[in-house]
């Protein structure tokens, strides 16, 4: 397995990839996510792909089929003026295939971004988990990942 930049070729896989997130996440919240879309069209992924603070990995295989992304976006800190600036690798989507699970590709992947992370001289790695995807935030917390902040909600 290697880790690399995603290109122009891996789109088809990566959109395949979002269409599996997007069915988790529809399943778990249909109030919030509409079944049968993606976070990003085409069009949109050929603008990030060449944005280096949006940079996109994927795990490919000796034939160099995407087995899996993360979605990254660099962000400096703070939000307001009362935090310490610092510059963090926020990982906006994370999916293994699902023909490639339990091959320890997401590890492989996050560890990955960690290092990239580290090269970038970011101060953390931070993401975003949905309540009720209990196998992501088994993994994540496996992954050394703590509870940074909790967002909460009041459906009307």
């Amino acid at each position: 397995m290697d880790i690399r930049r995603a290109k122009v070729r891996d789109i088809d896989s990566i959109l395949n990839l979002l269409g599996q997130v997007l069915e988790l996440h529809a399943h778990i919240r249909p109030d919030v996510f509409v079944s049968g879309t993606t976070k990003y069209s085409r069009e949109e992924l050929k603008e990030i792909l060449i944005d280096n603070k949006r940079p996109i990995y994927v795990a490919v295989d000796k034939n160099d089929t995407v087995m899996g992304y993360a979605f990254c976006i660099l962000k400096e800190q703070p939000f307001a003026s009362t935090m310490v600036p610092f510059t963090s690798l926020f990982v906006d989507d994370l999916c293994v295939d699902q023909h490639f699970r339990d091959q320890h590709v997401g590890t492989r992947l996050f560890e990955f971004v960690k290092e990239e992370a580290r090269k970038l001289g970011c101060y953390e790695v931070s993401l975003n988990v949905w309540e009720g995807n209990e196998s992501a935030r088994k993994f994540y917390d496996k992954m050394g990942m703590r509870v940074k902040e909790t967002q909460m909600e009041l459906i009307l």
